[in-house]
């Protein structure tokens, strides 16, 4: 069943999508950014070492898809952007360096869930002492909250071991040559079936993650110890 279209709840839509675009052009960047690291320029040449959205926007996994989601209440969001293209034969190491430019990606999501988490603190530590109105402070602590559940989402969801997501570079860096092709052979069907139980494979590490966030931001370093 469809929600309420209501103003408050299309502004709560819009921030969300706000947050989702910036995490995934944060995200594209990190795989761009590694790529040159390691020795490629493929990407940062064709413009995908920047936060700029127009160059990272896949029609249907950043547009379509997502708001769709969103505006049908669905309560895990996907997307996704336009994949970052590398060239092998520039890289240093073939089989160490596409691991680092595909973690690059999760990586960067989950150091900008840390930050926000941080801030989030901060928030809930002003508000509680009254330094700072809660009224005031709603639309960023609201703001704060999606940026965290955002990207914890993008890391885990890309960190799943299924091609074409980044977690199966790892994956294939472990496995022997021959393993490896079948195992790039049979992705698209992995792929199929990881979506359709998506929401069961990314449900549990959220909920645990979730509550690591919420138990840091009420009680600090010393919630984890009791204190």
């Amino acid at each position: 069943m469809f929600p309420s279209f209501t103003p408050d709840y299309l502004a709560f839509v819009a921030m969300q999508y706000f947050c989702l675009l910036f995490s995934l052009c944060v995200h594209e960047a990190a795989h761009a950014a590694m790529g040159n690291w390691c020795g490629d320029p493929t990407a940062r040449l064709l413009g995908r070492l920047t936060l700029d959205p127009r160059k990272h926007i896949d029609p249907l996994g950043t547009v379509v898809f997502p708001l769709l989601g969103m505006l049908s209440g669905i309560p895990f969001l996907f997307g996704w952007a336009k994949p970052v293209p590398f060239n092998p034969r520039n890289l240093g190491n073939l089989r160490r360096d596409p691991v680092l430019i595909a973690i690059a990606g999760p990586i960067s999501n989950i150091i900008l869930a840390v930050v926000f988490t941080l801030i989030l603190r901060v928030i809930f530590v002003l508000a509680s002492a009254q330094i700072v109105d809660v009224s005031s402070i709603v639309i960023i602590a609201q703001i704060t909250q999606s940026m965290i559940m955002i990207n914890l989402l993008l890391a885990i969801f890309n960190c799943i071991p299924v091609p074409p997501l980044d977690g199966h570079y790892l994956v294939r860096y472990f496995l022997p040559p021959h393993i490896e092709e079948q195992f790039e052979r049979i992705g698209p069907f992995l792929f199929i079936g990881m979506i359709l139980f998506a929401r069961d494979i990314i449900s549990g590490p959220m909920h645990f993650f979730s509550k690591i966030v919420t138990t840091f931001v009420e009680h600090g370093v010393s919630g984890f110890f009791g204190g």
